[in-house]
């Protein structure tokens, strides 16, 4: 299925414009010694090229310039001769890194961030603001099936989990030149499926992709063109038909023979001086098989603590027409609202929120109980008996009875005294 695709997709890309991405002529990087002398010579005068568009094979065991080369694509490391040049300008210009997604080999990760957590960080440095932050996370922690665990720390991901994490944190600025290092190292089967089946779909979509593996069987999947190096230098180039296709073999496939007409076929090959060399069924591979066993364990919902089914390409990896047709419409629903036309005030449209309301009563009654008086403990017979009555300073509570007594005694206390001063002289 992966082959198919990426056959299907070749054409398409070769039709595209042949721009260049990465030029190298006559790259040489020698390290030395303390006296500066030369001591390794890693990569010794190496010549390729990578187009807009390509995903782009780059091979050899270990120790053969795989990594060096990587490393002064980037700018990490400077030649020691020859011409590079990363979208016709030198790796070093800062302004080409913001273009670039970089997997290394081993994904140095910050053990304490969660998953989450990790991409909106990377995000930021690439100055992303936080809307496009929090859509891009979500994206690709469903595309790398890392959703169910996005709130668990790094330092707990098992390095499949890692590897996926360090994916999606490579894609997290959109980039147009994506450089894998081993991407599938430390991934199950199925991850290494989707990994794969990504990389195409990533290249279908006009990504340029550089990848470099061990895992011969991956590269074959996905690349258009390899190089392959050996002690520094250029061993073989070309596309995988050419370099794969053997050419003193012959293959045949029908449905299943009887030994009769096999025995038929070996005789008119004996008569036109050729051998058949061997006839057995075609045997499923061992990925097909791992694939088709956790696919039926997950259609019963056997339950996992690890990566989950990835989803969907995220959105904001496609093509470009998407993206502005996206930002179209984020604009428009992000537009400030039209004021109300006065006959929507005249139909009693509200104006402010009902928490606004809500809230301004609150201080309205609070302010009206600061302003009251204290009054006086009045029973329970003489108070207001209306509950509707609206809140406020009220008056104070009308007594004729105990004004008419108070009255009275201080009356009677000024008859008194002057005849209590009569009797008295």
């Amino acid at each position: 299925m992966v082959q198919s695709a990426q056959r299907a997709t070749t054409k398409a890309r070769s039709d595209q414009t042949a721009e260049t991405v990465v030029y190298a002529q006559g790259l040489t990087k020698i390290f030395k010694d303390f006296w500066m002398r030369s001591r390794v010579r890693a990569v010794d005068n190496v010549d390729f090229t990578i187009h807009r568009g390509e995903i782009f094979g780059l091979l050899g065991p270990n120790g053969s310039g795989k990594s060096t080369s990587i490393k002064m694509i980037l700018g990490l490391l400077k030649k020691t001769s020859g011409r590079l040049s990363v979208f016709g300008r030198s790796p070093f210009e800062v302004d080409i890194k913001k273009r670039i997604g970089y997997l290394p080999e081993e994904s140095y990760l910050y053990p304490f961030l969660t998953a989450r957590e990790t991409l909106d960080y990377y995000g930021k440095l690439f100055k992303l603001d936080s809307k496009t932050r929090a859509k891009r996370t979500d994206e690709l922690l469903d595309m790398v099936g890392l959703t169910g665990v996005q709130h668990r720390q790094v330092r707990e991901f098992s390095k499949g989990m890692q590897r996926r994490i360090g994916l999606a944190q490579a894609l997290i600025n959109d980039p147009e030149f994506l450089i894998l290092d081993e991407p599938t190292t430390g991934l199950d089967p199925l991850g290494t499926r989707q990994v794969k089946e990504l990389i195409i779909a990533l290249g279908a979509r006009g990504k340029t992709i550089l990848l470099s593996s061990h895992l011969l069987a991956d590269v074959e999947d996905c690349v258009d063109r390899m190089v392959i190096l050996y002690g520094g230098k250029v061993r073989e180039e070309g596309t995988c038909d050419t370099l794969l296709r053997s050419q003193d073999k012959s293959v045949v496939q029908t449905d299943r023979l009887d030994p009769h007409t096999i025995e038929e076929i070996r005789q008119v090959l004996e008569r036109n001086s050729h051998r058949l060399e061997s006839v057995e069924a075609p045997r499923q591979r061992l990925e097909e098989l791992f694939i088709s066993i956790v696919e039926r364990a997950r259609t019963e919902n056997v339950a996992t603590s690890g990566a989950t089914n990835a989803g969907h390409t995220a959105a904001f990896l496609a093509g470009n027409a998407e993206q502005v047709a996206e930002r179209l419409i984020e604009g428009l629903v992000a537009a400030e609202p039209s004021p109300a036309l006065p006959e929507d005030r005249a139909m009693g449209v509200e104006e402010t929120p009902r928490e606004d309301e809500e809230a301004q009563e609150v201080i309205e009654d609070l302010l009206s109980e600061a302003q009251e008086p204290e009054t006086p403990d009045v029973p329970e017979s003489k108070r207001p008996s209306d509950p509707a009555k609206p809140a406020g300073p009220q008056p104070k509570p009308q007594s004729d009875t105990v004004d008419d007594d108070v009255i009275s005694s201080l009356l009677a206390d000024a008859d008194d005294t002057p005849d209590t001063k009569g009797s008295g002289s």
